[in-house]
């Protein structure tokens, strides 16, 4: 639906030179002109229907968004042996342990069972059985090692994969600039509110009295009305609040795009941590863009602003993964 937005605009809105997609072009005349705008239509009609373009533009689409997803995964592998370096060792030597004990098994047993088709060699028997015995232990214990690690493995890369989803959702900074979650890295901490209007107007209220300390930690909000009735804010316009109104102002400056995508996005996490749709939800990043923690109902913007470090100092950057949790 992205793409056939862009189209339409493109092709109602552009420049009378033509409009070119592909190998079709699509020649533009005015329809209405004034001082400051110029509308254009279309004029020629291309070779071949709408609706082959619009296929074709939903297939190319399509394979846009897997080869995002896949590289999306690329990245949360990356960032996961980044996070985890001796995981891979670690489970390479179960791998190895468990082909050495399962081999050791093997032998054992063909010798367990010539020793008891043999009489002579009964003798032999305790030992080999004994043997038999400790190497199944050994490909238990380690096969064990082995898929809890990949268990670890698993949630951690779905973990990050979600960070890295959210992570290209959009924010609307002003109205003539809108940045994906990720430009925000090392520069703020992004709040995501995520409730009726009702919910992010108190939200508001409650985060009053803690408005220089947040923008001081580097803290800004980003309201989603699930209910689709962002509330409008009440700022104090006089003069002797004028700084505290700026401040205000710059702490819930962002706004959500595109708001399928946050929707989707949030549905997926309440299913992950059980918890109901309706219910609102805050979920707090770090520095370097990780979810450092989440819950139910209003964020404890006091405890925001004893727990998280100054965005400037000496330190900066270097504990941009350690703000600890809500």
């Amino acid at each position: 639906m992205g793409m056939v937005a862009k189209l339409s605009h493109l092709v109602l809105i552009g420049c009378p030179k033509g409009v070119h997609f592909g190998t079709l072009t699509y020649f533009c005349r005015p329809t209405s002109t004034s001082t400051s705008t110029s509308t254009y239509s279309l004029c020629n009609k291309p070779h071949r229907s709408t609706r082959q373009i619009l296929t074709s533009i939903v297939c190319s689409s399509s394979s846009t968004d897997s080869d995002s997803s896949s590289q999306i995964s690329s990245t949360a592998k990356i960032r996961s042996e980044v996070l985890t370096p001796f995981r891979s060792v670690r489970m390479f030597f179960y791998l190895a342990f468990i082909a050495s004990g399962g081999l050791g098994g093997l032998i054992a047993t063909s010798r367990l069972i010539g020793a008891l088709s043999n009489p002579s060699r009964a003798p032999e028997v305790p030992e080999i059985a004994q043997g038999l015995v400790i190497d199944i232990g050994a490909v238990s214990i380690f096969a064990l090692l082995y898929f809890r690690e990949n268990k670890a493995k698993n949630a951690q890369i779905a973990r990050l994969s979600r960070e890295e989803n959210l992570s290209n959702l959009k924010l609307r900074l002003d109205e003539n600039k809108v940045l994906p979650v990720s430009a925000f890295r090392g520069i703020a901490r992004l709040v995501i509110l995520s409730g009726p209007a009702t919910y992010i107007l108190e939200a508001f209220k409650l985060s009053e009295p803690h408005t220089e300390g947040l923008l001081e930690r580097g803290v800004l909000v980003v309201p989603f009305a699930t209910d689709g009735n962002l509330p409008n804010f009440n700022f104090d316009e006089s003069e002797e609040s004028k700084d505290i109104t700026t401040k205000r102002r710059r702490l819930w400056q962002l706004s959500p795009m595109l708001v399928n995508e946050w929707s989707k996005w949030l549905d997926a996490q309440k299913e992950l941590a059980n918890v109901p749709p309706e219910s609102p939800v805050y979920i707090s990043l770090r520095l370097d863009g990780r979810v450092r923690g989440s819950g139910v109902g209003y964020p404890s913007w006091n405890a925001l602003v004893a727990q998280l470090p100054p965005v400037k100092g000496m330190w900066t950057g270097l504990l941009d993964g350690f703000d600890g949790r809500v």
